[in-house]
């Protein structure tokens, strides 16, 4: 006979219904397991916020323990124009006043005559094509105008069509030619000639250097052939070839003793320029197309000089900064400080090695003039800090008493997440203690917060600055004392608190604190009780499958009994009607 699975089919007990409440009440211990970790992981995260609110109490510390904090120094310029000044934390407190007469300027070295080729190297220019004219602009085809008579340019006629198309617009009465010698164009006519129209297109005439001066002879205002910046050292059209190149075209010069490499073949004039910049040459190096002319100017100012070696050949001699070029040499600055001897400086800079006065730097770069500075203590970034340190330490104080407070309403009390957890409770007042005791071996006016207007609010446990005067006052006066305050050697309050601290989270060499141990043995009883959670619904599954297999046996014997049951009275029926 198959066995019986629906519950009281035959008993009439819904025994499925008292075997869920059966295993539902074998599992309480499992709910309130369950209930417990969670309880746990609330403390676990209530404990790591504190991790972190005592974190920021530390940075807090270090922040204001630094040195020069406290003995810190400001400096105000009174005059000036745009001069600036700043105190070390050695400046004495007083005025000085400075009075610039020359600031400093920096030397120049200036390559001598134009280093570019000309445009032709006879005066036949009837090879010379537009399209590759050697200027330091490239020309642009167009129209120009030249005693109202319009000339076209295109790009692919000699220079000498062009000369031929000026005399033939303005009927031979103005005529063109090139020398070789100078690198100009000279324009020439019987009357005044007139050079360019609104409704020019073409650059010729701005690029060939060639203005109007109310005369019969126009030429180019300078030589018109310069170096190319773009083509390779080998191709840029220099006047005097670098010769002095191995077999591959590499090359090198010495600039203020740093080496400097090129190859004619691969390497640019502006390339080459920009290496002499990001090099520690200091030197800033710069190609003026205008005049074709490079400069090297000293990062530095003062009258500096500057050192140039190489090979004969090189691109030093070839670039016209060797031989020929010109020194304006820099200026030294002159000044004197309250009315004293003439001092200088190769800077505009003036610092304490030039002025003799410890911890002072004046900056005078804008203008020539004088200025009173004044010097004295800088109690800005301490107090600052010093507030920041305040809203720390109450941040840690709030916390602790948010999570631990115990509270009473009407009869009923209510708990926080770590109102049974005495020691970090405990952790508060120490944390008091820690800041408001005295600080032993100092003055007696000066040992402790309160004599500097700090004070705990007597409303709860956070600090306030109650006078916020006498604080300013003692950064201001007695700014070693209030630093020996904080920062006394194991015993001042930043020791005392740096020490508890390191208590409670561990330390920055990464031991571990009280925090962590707390936290680890919440994770470990989680892990336990996840363990004796799962041991016990494995218990429960047995428990259900038991109790189903002996209620589903008493239905099928229940069954087996009303058979026979009903088999018997059949047959006692039976008998009594025969």
């Amino acid at each position: 006979m198959a066995a019986i699975q629906l519950s009281g089919l035959v008993s009439g007990f819904d025994w499925k219904t008292f075997v869920d409440q059966m295993i539902s009440i074998e599992r309480a211990p499992a709910t309130r397991m369950t209930n417990e970790i969670s309880d746990n992981n609330d403390k676990i995260d209530a404990l790591s916020g504190l991790d972190t609110m005592l974190g920021k109490l530390r940075d807090s510390i270090t922040a204001l323990n630094k040195d020069g904090v406290f003995d810190a120094r400001k400096a105000t310029v009174s005059g000036g124009t745009g001069w600036s000044a700043t105190a070390a934390t050695t400046a004495s407190a007083g005025s000085y006043t400075f009075a610039v007469t020359q600031r400093a300027t920096a030397s120049k070295l200036t390559s001598g005559s134009d280093i570019g080729s000309p445009i032709a190297a006879s005066n036949d220019v009837s090879g010379v094509t537009l399209a590759s004219f050697g200027s330091a602009t490239a020309l642009t085809a167009g129209v120009f105008t030249v005693n109202g008579s319009r000339v076209t340019v295109a790009l692919t006629d000699s220079l000498q069509d062009l000369f031929d198309k000026i005399s033939t617009a303005t009927g031979n009465a103005v005529t063109a030619a090139y020398n070789s010698g100078t690198d100009k164009i000279t324009l020439t006519s019987a009357s005044p000639i007139v050079l360019g129209s609104a409704t020019d297109t073409s650059n010729f005439l701005a690029v060939s250097r060639l203005s109007n001066n109310n005369s019969g002879s126009v030429t180019s205002g300078g030589a018109l052939g310069s170096a190319s910046t773009t083509a390779t050292l080998a191709n840029a059209r220099l006047a005097t070839p670098i010769t002095a190149v191995d077999g591959s075209g590499n090359g090198s010069f010495v600039l203020n003793g740093v080496t400097i490499a090129y190859n004619t073949g691969t390497d640019t004039l502006a390339g080459v320029v920009s290496r002499i910049n990001a090099s520690t040459a200091g030197v800033t190096a710069a190609y003026d197309p205008s005049s074709d002319k490079v400069t090297l100017q000293n990062k530095a100012t003062g009258d500096l000089g500057f050192s140039i070696s190489e090979t004969s050949g090189g691109l030093m001699g070839a670039l016209g900064l060797t031989s020929g070029a010109s020194l304006s040499r820099g200026l030294n600055a002159q000044f004197t400080v309250n009315g004293g001897a003439t001092l200088t400086s190769t800077g505009n800079t003036l610092t304490a090695d030039v002025h003799g006065i410890t911890g002072i730097s004046l900056d005078v770069s804008a203008a020539d003039g004088s200025a009173t500075v004044g010097v004295s203590s800088d109690t800005g970034s301490a107090r600052s800090l010093i507030d920041s340190f305040i809203t720390s330490f109450n941040s840690v104080q709030s916390y602790i008493d948010l999570q631990s407070k115990i509270t009473s309403s009407k009869g009923k009390v209510s708990t926080s997440v770590l109102s049974d957890n005495r020691e970090v409770q405990s952790w508060a007042s120490q944390l008091r203690k820690a800041v408001f005791s005295n600080v032993p071996g100092l003055s007696s006016t000066l040992s402790q917060l309160g004599q500097i207007g700090i004070d705990f609010t007597g409303l709860d446990a956070n600090l306030t600055v109650k006078n916020s005067a006498t604080l300013d006052a003692a950064l201001r006066n007695r700014p070693d004392e209030v630093s020996a305050l904080f920062r006394q050697s194991s015993t001042g309050i930043f020791a005392r608190l740096g020490t508890l601290i390191d208590t409670y989270i561990g330390n920055e060499l990464g031991s571990k604190g009280l925090l962590d141990t707390q936290k680890t043995n919440l994770t470990t009883g989680n892990t336990s009780l996840t363990d004796q959670i799962a041991a016990l619904e494995r218990r429960l599954v047995q428990r259900r499958a038991q109790l189903e297999a002996g209620f589903t046996a008493m239905e099928t014997a229940q069954s087996k009994i009303k058979q026979m049951q009903s088999q018997l009275t059949n047959t006692f029926s039976n008998k009594n009607n025969n």
